[in-house]
């Protein structure tokens, strides 16, 4: 029998698994769906990328096993031979031991990929090789929500693919900078999440945005009427990203956000809200 401790904002809920590692949360019902989501969301950022190797399995797995957040978020790129894979930059020079943008591989060549762990991690990570997108879906498709970036353009038909035959159209958010892009997933079926920067959110106008997106992903850095304007658009999930301290979570709280895009989701579930921010 596995324990797990799910956080809910402000109220840890432990659960109860019968068929042992990475079993779903609801039992009889399907795959969990975002419909369980709590009333204030952690998502982790990349797997928690000051915590973890961002983009890796082992990553995301420990950002699982140690429950700290409701949400793992990872990024997708796709190759020449249209594989998708796990990858935040168009190059690999960054993040692994190889160099060149990303595109010029197949799924041939990315069995050869290395990630290189960051040396201000804490622990001890080897290299290893980056994910597909379909390994990690099978992985934890079901078993935690997901959030993952599209950030190919022509890469959304395939995702959408991939989610729809695994029956996880519920359990996957697909995020993207683009309004258009976000609309187009909306009429694949997928949830939609559409990120804005703090520059964007000056002259943005969410609420058109209200019949399509699912998650609007606003930037902490963003003026206080931006972020409540974002708030009061009528889009159900406002998520506030890229939020490393307890500060800068207690203020997008307070301004109604109901949820955060973290970095170090371990550090935020140990640090108690303040009373008022949430």
């Amino acid at each position: 029998m596995v324990i797990r401790t799910v956080l809910t904002g402000l109220t840890a809920l432990t659960l109860t698994a019968p068929n042992g590692f990475l079993t779903p949360i609801e039992w009889g019902g399907g795959p969990l769906t975002v419909d369980a989501l709590p009333r204030v969301v952690y998502t982790a950022h990349r797997g928690g990328a000051l915590e973890v190797p961002e983009n890796s399995m082992s990553g995301l797995v420990t950002a699982y096993e140690r429950g700290t957040a409701q949400v793992i978020d990872f990024d997708t790129r796709i190759l020449r031979d249209d594989t998708l894979v796990v990858m935040h930059d168009d190059t690999l020079d960054r993040t692994t031991y190889a160099k060149g943008p990303v595109r010029r591989l197949d799924r041939w060549d990315w069995l050869g990929v290395r990630l290189r762990p960051g040396a201000s991690l804490p622990g001890h990570w080897r290299p290893e090789r980056p994910p597909t997108v379909a390994e990690v879906l099978d992985r934890f498709g079901g078993r935690i929500m997901l959030m993952l970036e599209a950030k190919d353009p022509r890469s959304l038909k395939p995702l959408a693919r991939l989610i729809r035959a695994r029956r996880l159209t519920r359990s996957v958010f697909v995020n993207t900078n683009s309004p258009a892009v976000a609309l187009r997933a909306h009429e694949l079926g997928l949830l939609a999440q559409l990120w804005r920067s703090k520059r964007q959110m000056r002259t943005d106008r969410p609420a058109g945005w209200a019949p399509f997106v699912d998650v609007l992903d606003v930037d902490y850095k963003a003026r206080d009427g931006d972020l409540v304007r974002a708030v009061n658009s009528g889009i159900p999930r406002v998520w506030a990203h890229t939020v490393t301290t307890p500060k800068q979570r207690d203020r997008v709280l307070r301004l109604g956000c109901n949820g955060v895009i973290t970095d170090a989701p371990g550090l935020l579930s140990r640090t108690p809200v303040k009373k008022g921010a949430a």
